[in-house]
């Protein structure tokens, strides 16, 4: 027999339903949200349930709250660095679990990564081979932890030479999840020399404008990650 079913709390409500004007459309970035009192009569809640909803929305960088005579509540404007803190902690909470590995992970990166490195090819600016360049590291002298946060850093710059944000968006969170301590152990000896070699051979192809060769680097990038992490 099935158990009662749980209502949830009033502020969660109000809070699902403004999040829904907000996310059709109803409700733009930057207009104002109605003010308490009148969220108060609408929903027929205290005006503390009212904040807690409001306090919610918050957290979750859908609103901001400003106080004085001009003040209120207004629906945030899109953050990109925010969208993708948000992707990257529920994509390990996933890595953490037992639902996903990293040769799923890997076959996402593979997917989006090896077209990205045609569009930068093609797209790039001098400032974003600035940035590449700025992401390389010496992998006869770096601690793990620098190559792995450079490692971030070099894929981060060619998602964004491609001059499409949603690359650098959707991309950026892969590169957060960390290598669990079992796969870095295992890892091949020369497994960062070539993580550098493939580096610095697909910035060539990037600066010169070679799609086609760009993708395939990026390619066989990420096939030896696959097969080295899977030892």
């Amino acid at each position: 027999m099935a158990g009662p079913t749980v209502r949830p709390p009033a502020y969660q409500l109000l809070a699902d339903e403004l999040r829904d004007e907000i996310t059709s459309g109803r409700l733009q970035p930057g207009e104002r949200l109605p003010p308490e009192p009148e969220l108060c009569v609408r929903s027929g809640v205290s005006r503390s349930t009212v904040r807690e909803a409001l306090r919610l929305l918050a957290s979750q960088h859908l609103i901001v709250t400003t106080r004085g005579v001009t003040g209120g509540s207004f629906v945030a404007h899109p953050d990109a660095e925010q969208l993708s803190e948000a992707l990257s902690t529920g994509l390990t909470l996933l890595s953490n679990s037992a639902e996903v590995g990293m040769a799923d992970l890997l076959e996402l990166r593979r997917a989006l990564e090896v077209p990205a490195a045609g569009l930068a090819a093609q797209r790039r600016t001098d400032a974003n081979l600035i940035e590449m360049r700025g992401a390389m590291f010496d992998p006869d002298l770096d601690e793990l932890e620098t190559m792995l946060a450079a490692h971030a850093a070099f894929h981060a710059a060619v998602a964004s030479a491609t001059g499409n944000p949603l690359f650098e968006l959707v991309t950026r969170p892969l590169y957060h999840v960390t290598y669990g301590e079992e796969i870095v152990e295992n890892l091949p000896g020369d497994y960062w020399a070539r993580i550098d070699a493939d580096h610095r051979e697909l910035l060539m192809c990037v600066k010169a404008g070679d799609a086609a060769a760009a993708m395939e680097v990026g390619r066989r990038h990420l096939d030896y990650i696959m097969v080295a992490t899977a030892r």
